[in-house]
């Protein structure tokens, strides 16, 4: 078997709320990191808010100033992407569309060493299918990290049918390093948290289509599951058209009537209510 190779630099694709969440979290282990969006304000404001969550550390005393420079010192952004040829692992996270991840995937592989782990923070796409797309399947892997990145601890990690065992070693090592906990997923539609989680979610909305009241779910939730957000309240954080197409993957996929989005969450995308990011979903912002 081949060693796991050195991981001292990481690229991160998609500057957005997950992408700058992973590079953040990365430069703060120390890891060398390299940032980059297809949109030049996506990629400005990501390291803008990179900057603000490090200054709020600083304030409320959880980090030094010291260690927020040692930070931004170890993030750069890249200008494209032939800026991500030296990094050892490469980490996609971009919309959740195939046929996006594909492209990117196929120019990863031209413009990277043989030797960079090819990682996806994908939420529900085959790990294998995303992998088709280049020449070493074997060192394409998924790594779902959970929102917000810099204070949740879990990240996924999943296989594809090819990922070989020093790919999956070397993420694992990888991701103790920059202080998550792992566990193994299957190839499957929405992996664990997502299999269990967008249901739950689902049949919450049913329960407000029915008349329950979006607070009266989210405070028996809360109390009774003793879950520390509400159904209604995370679904609205994540993003209800996020939460859609996650659940018509899973529905199509994997044919089963309990993963049918529920006709309310339909309604509220087609009024453009998708949650916090937009100001209104179940709740107002």
């Amino acid at each position: 078997m081949t060693k796991k190779i050195g991981v001292k630099k990481i690229g991160v694709i998609g500057a957005g709320q997950m992408g700058a969440g992973i590079a953040q979290v990365c430069a703060f282990s120390d890891f060398k990191t390299i940032l980059w969006d297809a949109n030049d304000k996506s990629l400005s404001n990501g390291v803008s808010s990179i900057n603000a969550q490090l200054d709020k550390l600083v304030k409320k005393e959880k980090i030094t100033e010291e260690k927020k420079v040692d930070t931004l010192n170890n993030l750069t952004s890249a200008s494209n992407l032939k800026d991500f040829s030296d990094c050892d692992i490469v980490i996609e996270a971009i919309i959740e569309n195939f046929e996006i991840k594909s492209k990117l995937f196929k120019e990863l592989d031209e413009v990277t060493q043989n030797s960079t782990i090819l990682a996806t923070n994908t939420s529900s796409i085959s790990i294998t299918k995303i992998a088709g797309a280049t020449k070493r399947p074997e060192k394409v892997v998924g790594v779902h990290f959970m929102n917000p990145v810099p204070i949740m601890k879990l990240v996924e990690i999943i296989k594809g049918l090819q990922t070989n065992e020093n790919t999956y070693q070397t993420v694992e090592s990888f991701c103790k390093k920059i202080n998550k906990t792992t566990v193994l997923g299957i190839d499957m539609p929405g992996f664990i948290v997502n299999r269990i989680l967008c249901p739950m979610i689902n049949e919450a909305i049913f329960l407000l289509q029915e008349g329950v009241k979006a607070e009266d779910i989210d405070s028996a939730m809360k109390l009774g599951t003793n879950q520390p957000m509400g159904p209604l309240e995370l679904a609205d954080f994540v993003g209800l058209d996020t939460l859609l197409y996650i659940l018509q993957i899973l529905h199509r996929e994997l044919g089963e009537d309990k993963y049918r989005p529920c006709p309310l969450l339909v309604k509220y995308i087609e009024a453009g209510w998708y949650g916090k990011k937009s100001g209104k979903g179940f709740y107002q912002y």
